[in-house]
């Protein structure tokens, strides 16, 4: 379970870096891109030098409130017997299946 265990750890920090590109359509950045190709690259550089203070939609920040729940149970579980430690970590990993490195002997 150990590697189990670092790679859903890998691809929880995976998630908590991309954070701020996950929004939802009704986010109010989507009507900035709707403008012209200048206002869009405006727009656009300053989301990726500063996402929190364009995106208002609180998707990023759920994300991230996501991530750390998960990255608990990882805390919570590393001590427990294997059987419920496997159970745990198999699925929490389930959502991460088509990712690469995911072992289909992880699978619940």
């Amino acid at each position: 379970m150990d590697d189990l265990a670092k790679w859903l750890g890998a691809q929880l920090d995976e998630d908590a870096r991309d954070a701020s590109s996950w929004h939802t359509l009704g986010c109010d950045i989507h009507a900035y891109l709707a403008g012209d190709a200048e206002a869009v690259k405006a727009t656009m550089a300053m989301f990726h030098a500063a996402p929190g203070a364009v995106c208002d939609c609180g998707v990023p920040a759920r994300v991230l409130r996501e991530v750390d729940a998960k990255r608990q149970l990882l805390v919570l579980h590393a001590p427990e017997s294997a059987i419920a430690e496997g159970a745990t970590l198999r699925l929490l990993a389930l959502p991460y299946a088509d990712r690469p490195g995911y072992r289909e002997d992880w699978r619940p």
